[in-house]
């Protein structure tokens, strides 16, 4: 289930709220691969199936913790929807911990819990804490703390001016 934030006031309110999950992603060796082409890491637990089979203690080819990363994007966007303001900006990462290897053909899915929110020049700073589980394992095979940056709609022309715009206080 998506939730739809439909202004700062509302994005406070969820701030300490458990978010999700989101459906279930199967992960796929295409998509270790092409992960792999594009991100030059082609280590064979990742992408030699056979050798994995016989030499890999997983028994199988494994995802990239970096491409389990990469996979909150798409997770998160089934969980909550910020199209109320102009623009979600990827502002980076704080803690990234990968617990649990993801084996080829594993399902994955994400949940988010909003730990804060700051006012800042151009919206609002906000840290969310996103777990990525993988269906069946104890543990989960990630765990980040995102910070993201909401915008308003009214300050992209504003920053196209040089101005800067003050968000409201968190």
């Amino acid at each position: 289930m998506t939730i739809t934030v439909n202004g700062i006031d509302e994005v406070r309110g969820l701030v300490g709220q458990s978010i999700g999950p989101s459906e279930w992603r199967e992960l796929t060796q295409e998509d270790i691969d092409k992960f792999a082409e594009l991100s030059g890491d082609d280590q064979w637990i990742h992408v030699d199936v056979e050798r994995a089979k016989t030499e890999s203690p997983f028994g199988t080819t494994i995802a990239h913790g970096n491409l389990t990363l990469a996979m909150i994007d798409g997770l998160r966007a089934e969980l909550i929807d910020w199209s109320a303001f102009e623009l979600d900006i990827n502002y980076g990462w704080n803690k990234v911990r990968f617990p649990t290897p993801v084996p080829v053909g594993a399902r994955l899915r994400a949940s988010l819990e909003l730990l804060s929110i700051e006012g800042v020049a151009v919206g609002w700073r906000i840290l969310q804490r996103i777990t990525v589980e993988v269906e069946g394992a104890p543990r989960p095979a990630c765990v980040a703390e995102s910070l993201d940056i909401l915008v308003p709609s009214r300050a992209p022309e504003a920053l196209a001016l040089g101005r800067p715009v003050r968000a409201a206080a968190a």
